[in-house]
């Protein structure tokens, strides 16, 4: 495993074979697919820390969505890519959203661990209250109100390692760079997802209070060529809360997908 530097941005790239980009949402880095890394020998992981996020600075030249996906585009260029399939987490399924739809030359399929598309009304008017406190206040607070309500009850009872796994990670955001993820959430708006062709498997919690089961089916039957599995007691932090099935889902897509 090494480090892969462009610019500002930083990503953890590994192993060698056909090329798996990882995405992570809103309040991860790259350590949120590490409970998947052990699964992907024979593949070409790369996991960026989006910008703004873990070791990468926010670039203010990149807002939103659309600049999270122009970023995976440059750690693509460099590295040669000329096809990928991609893995997101939650507002990261956005930008692999983004990217399958606008650069379908690059994109050979998807697993999309707690899909989302455009977040609610209400949804929306949360993360810009979320993006004012973090400004105000600090990341503290917004911690421990995520590891409580995006983590399933029943994960916190069987494994209390991941709500205190999903509080560290928010703990350790920037908050002003929080805050400007929080805003690239609000301001986005739902594409046509009838442009996405490419194999897709959306995997969705059962008890996830970020996107409901009913989002992950509303864009699967959108798309061209997806399909969706719910796992029942787990919310919104997928990849931890159920690791082995997680891993089992993906693989298993991959190797139809790209062998």
């Amino acid at each position: 495993m090494a480090d892969f530097r462009l610019g500002s941005m930083v990503a953890e790239v590994e192993g060698d074979g056909p090329a798996i980009i990882l995405i992570h949402g809103l309040g991860g880095s790259s350590n949120s697919f590490q409970p998947l890394m052990a699964s992907l020998g024979g593949y070409r992981a790369i996991r960026p820390d989006m910008p703004g996020a873990g070791r990468s600075a926010l670039r203010p030249g990149l807002p939103g969505i659309a600049g999270m996906a122009a970023a995976v585009e440059e750690i693509a260029a460099a590295l040669s890519l000329r096809r990928a399939y991609l893995v997101g987490h939650s507002m990261g399924t956005l930008v692999a959203q983004n990217l399958a739809a606008t650069r379908p030359d690059l994109v050979c399929g998807m697993t999309l661990f707690g899909p989302i598309s455009e977040p609610p009304p209400a949804a929306k008017d949360g993360l810009r209250g979320r993006a004012v406190q973090a400004r105000a206040d600090g990341m503290a607070g917004i911690a421990q109100a995520v590891s409580q309500g995006s983590v399933s009850a029943a994960s916190r009872a069987a494994n209390p390692v991941i709500a205190a796994f999903v509080r560290e990670s928010l703990s350790r955001q920037e908050p002003r760079n929080y805050a400007a993820h929080c805003e690239a959430l609000a301001d986005w708006r739902a594409l046509d997802a009838a442009r996405i062709a490419c194999p897709t498997l959306l995997v969705a919690g059962a008890d996830d209070p970020v996107a409901p089961t009913a989002m992950a089916r509303a864009l699967a039957a959108a798309m061209a060529n997806a399909t969706t599995e719910i796992l029942p007691g787990i919310g919104h932090w997928i990849m931890m809360e159920a690791p082995e099935r997680s891993a089992a889902l993906l693989t298993g897509h991959l190797k139809k997908t790209v062998g």
